[in-house]
């Protein structure tokens, strides 16, 4: 029990992030969470709330957060977790994050933050992008303050600072892929089992993939596999599948992320399962398109939707799966482009159970970014399909 997990918005990666280092700790660590909603009020209040609710301890060493918690303010609310050694974890950051155009940043977040490095011990990013952008925004972003602005903060926190990938395993996908991308995968890295000097001569396309991926998780057996971004995704970015969506009921958080536009419609068009884990229906079927990201503005889904509108235009064949989790505000473009799109969709939105989500995207042929602001991108860091980023974009490869 010496490391204290501390997560104010405990959904999506931060959710993902925290569950495996209780996994790797077991009985070494404490998970103290808020649900994941009404993100800017976490922000603002969590550290009021930790004060409270966290248990005392003498036995805690570590206090690892990210940084929707103001870390500051808990170090100061509770002495004896200020005098831990603090580790501050940036899934991204306000300072880069882009706004609303409709709205100015709100000072107070990135401000959060700043003292928050202050206090931390140990400042850990997920990308070099993630990092750079941070500090190298601190100065101008302090000259907001009218007058008695503080000085060299950058030079006190990067010397904390390091950049620490996300951590990422390696499910076995291999039953969700079709013959010809198991085919294609075989072909790809046939060259890399050659190295390692592993025959599979005798072995089918699927247990030729098992193979291979039980191989290479077994090389990141630690999860952080820096070089090699992978398939443990986010499940709040899942999707129904077009084989298997059967309504859950029993969500614990089902009204926070609440959708109009994901209403069980049953317009989902199916396909037999076994033509298409074949190959069969793929020299026939129009391309399928993913889109599995959170319905939020930052993701920019009326690019994405303008893009796919001119396709309908034109007359040009298509399927999408929009993916993600909606929240309580939902931009208006979704609900336009469903009814716009018709018959062209194939899934639309959450789904939590994990099979479905691999399912779902490996039966896509191309997967698609148009976020404006993207320092991992947990839910489409997979080998195994093609991932396309709009050039227009800002999205950043970690």
């Amino acid at each position: 029990m010496s490391v204290l997990l501390i997560e104010a918005f405990y959904g999506g990666s931060h959710k993902q992030l925290m569950d495996l280092l209780q996994e790797e700790l077991q009985e070494d660590c404490v998970l103290c969470t808020l649900p994941a909603k009404k993100w800017h009020w976490k922000a603002r209040t969590a550290a009021l709330y930790f004060m409270q609710t966290v248990p005392a301890s003498t036995k805690y060493r570590i206090l690892f957060a990210s940084s929707v918690l103001n870390l500051a303010e808990l170090a100061a609310l509770r002495p004896d977790l200020g005098k831990l050694k603090k580790v501050l974890y940036f899934h991204e950051n306000q300072l880069a994050y882009p706004v609303q155009k409709c709205q100015e940043r709100d000072f107070q977040y990135g401000y959060n933050q700043i003292l928050s490095c202050l206090v931390a011990d140990v400042v850990v990013f997920n990308s070099a992008f993630n990092m750079e952008s941070f500090l190298t925004s601190i100065g101008k972003f302090m000259k907001l303050i009218p007058d008695h602005r503080p000085k060299d903060l950058e030079k006190i926190i990067r010397p904390k600072c390091q950049v620490l990938y996300f951590p990422v395993r390696f499910p076995d996908v291999s039953r969700f892929m079709p013959e010809h991308k198991l085919a294609h995968l075989e072909k790809v890295i046939g060259a890399k089992r050659n190295e390692d000097g592993y025959q599979s001569e005798d072995l089918s396309g699927q247990q030729k993939s098992r193979a291979l991926m039980k191989n290479s998780k077994a090389q990141c057996e630690s999860g952080l596999c820096e070089a090699q971004p992978g398939l443990y995704t986010t499940q709040h970015e899942g999707l129904p599948s077009p084989l298997t969506a059967p309504a859950r009921s029993n969500q614990s958080e089902a009204s926070e992320s609440t959708n109009p536009c994901q209403e069980d419609d049953k317009q989902h068009l199916t396909f037999n399962l076994s033509n298409i884990l074949s190959g069969q229906d793929y020299q026939q079927r129009p391309l399928h398109v993913a889109w599995p990201h959170r319905w939020e503005h930052d993701k920019d889904p009326e690019t994405f939707f303008k893009v796919l509108l001119k396709l309908k235009e034109k007359d040009l064949p298509f399927h999408v799966s929009v993916l993600g989790e909606a929240f309580t505000e939902i931009p208006d473009i979704f609900s336009e482009a469903k009814k716009a799109l018709g018959s062209s969709v194939l899934h639309w939105g959450y789904l939590p159970s994990k099979d479905d989500y691999f399912q779902a995207l490996c039966t896509a042929d191309v997967v698609i970014s148009t976020a404006k602001h993207e320092f991992f991108g947990v839910a489409i860091t997979s080998p195994w399909w093609v991932v396309i980023i709009f050039p227009c974009t800002k999205a950043v490869p970690s």
